[in-house]
């Protein structure tokens, strides 16, 4: 990976200029495939000479640490599989297999091999509109992993929440198949539907979602309307406009009126790792670190904030910035370099813990292979795989945030008892509506709680859940989380306390 000026790297043999992944290894449901948010160099990678096969077997052993006679099972497995199977097999097939057996036999679930198909869907424009149900995921065990999902997305709009586990597509799990597989299967054309099997922690529910056209969106911004000399700047994600976008919401805002900012990285899952250099460089002083990277068997190389490397804007005023367990990667290089660096207050939720670097690089025949190639510190030297940025002031969403959708297509009624009914009541209670003991049975109380519910929204007073009154009842909690939003009033009290 390319991680400092050229001089001061060593030209390696590939076959291409290679590029950087964005710094992180979710994924965006897309018609278009899986977006990493790749950063080419094409500009300013070193020159780099043809590499092949015969180079590797050619070169010493002290170097590449493997001779040929390594490598002879393989033939071997190869050869009898070719000649001696029942039934005549493809050659491609086996070599593939043995590609994405070689990725899988690590255990790590950010290294993986792409297929010429998976490659040239990864190289989508970052800058166009998908289709898809926009989350970004990642591969975990037997399940896909939701980090985020994206701002005015099919799957936002739905419920789903970061750290959601989706257990099958329509029907199929998900445990045996590559992350590239199950994206294949959750993607699909505007308009389209698919069900998806969830697990929210010890509980599974179903939702169906409505594809759609998702914009890629990196920058949302508006003025407070209780008090609007704050300005309100939500990064969705870190795309190539990103930087000039964050520039126009501030001088914009300013414009309006705004002398205090909350900047908002909540729910974003990362992306390019230029544009998180760039955006961080805004807010720290020149001179001090923005981050830090390391690869194997390497000292680790500070990046420094330079105006005249990553852009001369900077920000001075009053500011926070707004974390949570969706905030990941270059999102939390940010979150590093603004509190570390630039003593700007973090409020919210510990973030994600994305802390490593992933490479692609191609191989000789049609695929590449993305591959764990180093690791990213903060501004300050620390690790955070795996435990995230603590937040200054730790500030939780309401509880009813977590609580789980509710099926349109089943029904629930008088006598029922089952966590979807502890499920229902907790919403009712949330929206203000009386159910008694809060337990798992749907009893006379719990009727009467939904019949009330049904009446406040001009639904038939039926005192069963279903359909118009599931929907109806999940759209309600959906607009109290928006109105209760904790986090940023908490951000909001501080700019206001702090004059």
């Amino acid at each position: 990976m390319q991680q400092e000026p050229d001089h001061k790297r060593e030209t390696k043999k590939v076959s291409l200029p290679f590029y950087i992944g964005s710094l992180i290894v979710v994924l965006v449901i897309a018609i278009g495939g899986t977006i990493l948010g790749v950063q080419y160099f094409q500009d300013d990678t070193p020159d780099t000479e043809e590499a092949s096969v015969e180079d590797f077997f050619d070169s010493e052993p002290e170097t590449n640490g493997s001779t040929f006679a390594d490598f002879q099972p393989i033939e071997e497995m190869y050869s009898i599989l070719m000649t001696q199977h029942l039934e005549e097999i493809e050659s491609d097939v086996l070599i593939e297999g043995a590609l994405e057996g070689m990725a899988d036999a690590i255990e790590d679930p950010y290294t993986e091999y792409l297929d010429e198909v998976e490659s040239s869907s990864m190289d989508e424009d970052m800058q166009g509109s998908f289709e898809g149900i926009g989350a970004e995921v990642m591969k975990e065990g037997d399940y896909v992993r939701i980090v985020s999902p994206i701002s005015g997305s099919p799957a936002e709009e739905a419920g789903l929440l970061p750290n959601d586990y989706i257990v099958e597509v329509d029907g199929e799990s998900v445990a045996d198949l590559s992350i590239n597989e199950a994206v294949q299967l959750i993607r699909g054309p505007q308009g389209s539907d698919v069900e998806l099997l969830l697990l929210r922690g010890d509980n599974e529910f179903t939702v169906t979602l409505t594809r759609d056209s998702i914009p890629v969106e990196s920058v949302v911004y508006e003025l407070d309307e209780e008090h609007p000399t704050i300005g309100h700047v939500h990064i969705t994600t870190f795309n190539i406009p990103t930087y000039e976008e964050v520039i126009e919401a501030i001088e914009t805002l300013k414009e309006e009126g705004a002398e205090k900012f909350i900047f908002d990285v909540r729910g974003n899952p990362g992306g390019l790792l230029n544009t998180a250099l760039y955006v961080s460089n805004i807010f720290v002083a020149d001179g001090k670190p923005l981050m830090q990277s390391q690869g194997r068997g390497e000292d680790p190389y500070i990046y420094y904030a330079n105006s005249d490397e990553y852009g001369e804007y900077k920000f001075e005023g009053e500011s926070v910035l707004l974390i949570d367990g969706g905030s990941a990667s270059a999102s939390e290089i940010l979150a590093g370099a603004m509190s570390q660096s630039a003593d700007i207050p973090l409020i919210g939720t510990p973030t994600f813990g994305k802390g490593t670097i992933q490479s692609v690089l191609p191989l000789s025949i049609d695929g590449e292979v993305k591959f764990t190639s180093g690791r990213w510190l903060t501004a300050d030297g620390d690790w955070i795989n795996e435990e995230g940025i603590q937040p200054d002031r730790e500030v939780e969403m309401p509880e009813y945030m977590n609580l789980l959708l509710i099926n349109p297509e089943e029904t629930y009624e008088m006598g029922d008892a089952s966590e979807e009914v502890r499920n229902i009541k907790g919403i009712l209670e949330a929206l203000d509506y009386n159910v008694g003991e809060m337990n798992d049975v749907y009893n006379e109380q719990t009727a009467e709680a939904v019949e009330a519910f049904q009446s406040d929204r001009d639904l038939e007073v039926t005192g069963v859940v279903s359909g118009p009154t599931a929907n109806e009842m999940i759209q309600a909690i959906r607009e109290l989380i928006e109105e209760n939003d904790t986090q940023y009033e908490a951000a909001r009290d501080y700019l206001l306390e702090n004059n």
